[in-house]
């Protein structure tokens, strides 16, 4: 593979730890929004070295500024702040000094660059990091209001890129063959913190006075949510409340099924979700099947089993294999389908719950973000390596 940028200056000693090397990370997710791969990954980078997560610009009426939170003592969020009177490639070349002067700023001299997105080679074309990491969880150009020429900027990223990681087995077939050096990372788990969820807790205020049976859900409801099956499950059983948590994006909130057995209880933070879990009798995944579901491999499968709820899903790919195949989410695609694998799941015995528990935590004992970025780092270190002419016993 050849890569697309000036290469680095071979020397023989460049910093005394591989983990003062810094990391920008360019994302189309907020860090603010819902926790999910991102916020793992990067919170555990930061743990041995600086990281500096750059979202999407947000328009402002006033000057153009960069807005600096720390969210961790070695994390900090960069918010570009732009005038929409600002567009097209003016606006990229804006950005790019922006980022420029960023790195001069913060006395940034050599640095990871990490991208979610594509897009935002845009304005990182004249960066020259140590090594470039393409972290691909999802197949953007599918999504609702995807730019057609995303495909052709991720093209040129793949050329730039010395790792490519996958959010998933499906992402990771599509990815393979574009890319000289691709693995698979899929969505792995906290175990410890949703495994509270196992534990008896006070139910939210919010949630304790919707009866059971609960369904329920977290995560985006967007074009990604088969919400007529959520309607019609509603009707078919009544006596069931489905509570969905989550902010509502990318679709009107007026086209969402309304129903007294439909509860829907807002974006909760990450810490609290494990509270809510607890007082599921069942936890849904009702994916809808189309371009944007094609390649995802939900990080709420894992989670949903350390919290130790029964799952059911539809049939998407990443979610059939492994789990459907190994028993341990139920599958259903229509209303009655769902209807009688959460009534056989709301039937289960002691027994044959803690049997599926057991081989639920035997799965999951090898799916730990801690594990995931220890590979990943490791992965990362040998391209520095490469790129920079330095042994590692060089570094102490």
């Amino acid at each position: 593979m050849t890569r697309d940028r000036q290469p680095a200056r071979r020397v023989k000693s460049v910093q005394s730890n591989l983990n003062k090397i810094d990391l920008l990370a360019f994302s189309h997710l907020r860090w603010d929004f819902v926790y999910q791969r991102p916020q793992h990954l990067l919170s555990r980078a930061a743990q041995g070295r600086r990281v500096f997560f750059w979202e999407e610009a947000q328009p402002t009426e006033g000057e153009p500024r960069l807005e600096i939170t720390q969210k961790l003592p070695q994390l900090w969020v960069i918010q570009p702040y732009l005038p929409d009177s600002l567009n097209g490639q003016p606006r990229e070349d804006f950005k790019a000094t922006l980022v420029r002067s960023f790195l001069e700023d913060q006395g940034i001299q050599q640095h990871i660059a990490w991208y979610y997105t594509p897009w935002a080679l845009r304005f990182t074309r004249e960066l020259n990091p140590v090594a470039a990491v393409y972290d691909c969880m999802d197949e953007l150009s599918l999504f609702k209001g995807a730019n057609p020429q995303l495909k052709v900027v991720e093209l040129e990223l793949f050329q730039r890129a010395d790792v490519v990681f996958t959010g998933g087995p499906s992402l990771y077939e599509a990815k393979r063959s574009q890319h000289s050096n691709v693995h698979l990372f899929p969505s792995s788990i906290d175990v410890l913190h949703f495994a509270q969820a196992r534990r008896p807790s006070r139910d939210p205020a919010d949630q304790a006075v919707i009866s059971h049976p609960r369904l329920g859900y977290f995560g985006v409801i967007d074009e990604r949510i088969d919400l007529h099956l959520i309607a019609e499950l509603a009707v078919l059983r009544p006596d069931w409340h489905i509570v969905l948590l989550g902010p509502i994006v990318k679709i009107d909130p007026k086209t969402t099924p309304r129903a007294a057995n439909i509860h829907y209880l807002g974006q909760k933070p990450y810490e609290q979700l494990p509270q809510y879990l607890a007082g599921w009798d069942v936890a849904l995944m009702p994916f809808s099947h189309n371009d944007a579901t094609r390649f995802i491999s939900p990080t709420k499968t894992p989670e949903y089993l350390a919290g130790g709820r029964p799952v059911v899903s539809t049939s998407i790919r990443d979610v059939v294999r492994p789990y459907g195949d190994q028993a341990l989410v139920r599958i259903a695609d229509t209303a009655g389908e769902f209807v009688a694998a959460i009534d056989a799941a709301l039937r289960e015995d002691d027994a044959t719950r803690a049997a599926w528990l057991a081989r639920v935590d035997d799965f999951l004992k090898d799916h730990s973000w801690d594990r995931t970025w220890i590979e990943m780092d490791r992965l990362i270190e040998k391209c520095i390596e490469n790129n920079l002419g330095v042994e590692r016993e060089n570094y102490v």
